[in-house]
């Protein structure tokens, strides 16, 4: 059965105030992530962690490569939004689980049904196939 985004969850994840792991957040701005960092950061409030595979810093946040590397202290991950390929996602999502998190978002392109599958049996909230920078309107965001 096909993924369906509750609107309700996706107004909740924007609204609450949290901890979002942005994985693909580099320093490219041609990039979609990078504004959507932004957006999400000084938009929506919430606190941005890069993670992308050198571990670069991004709109003056520490990066780093991997979830996995995100110190206890900047745990627990609310979010874990995926600015990837849609067939390198499902590795991402089984980090997130394994390192306790409390939703995946996967952007607009990015679908692997069997992912959101498996992080909604670990008791994870999934977004899928959506970008909150075009989501929040919706929502008066």
């Amino acid at each position: 059965m096909a993924h369906v985004n509750d609107p309700a969850v996706l107004e909740r994840l924007m609204r609450t105030k949290g901890r979002w792991a942005i994985v693909g957040l580099t320093t490219n701005e041609w990039r979609a992530a990078y504004d959507t960092a932004l957006f999400i950061r000084d938009r929506l409030g919430m606190e941005i962690i890069p993670v992308n595979l050198p571990g670069d810093t991004v709109h003056g946040e520490t990066g780093y490569k991997s979830l996995a590397d995100i110190p206890a202290a900047k745990r627990p991950i609310d979010v874990v939004d995926c600015f990837l390929n849609s067939r390198k996602v499902g590795a991402v999502v089984d980090q997130a689980i394994a390192v306790g998190a409390k939703a995946v978002w996967l952007q607009l392109g990015v679908i692997d049904e069997a992912a959101a599958a498996r992080a909604k049996a670990a008791g994870l909230d999934v977004i899928m196939n959506t970008c909150p920078a075009l989501d929040a309107r919706r929502f008066g965001l």
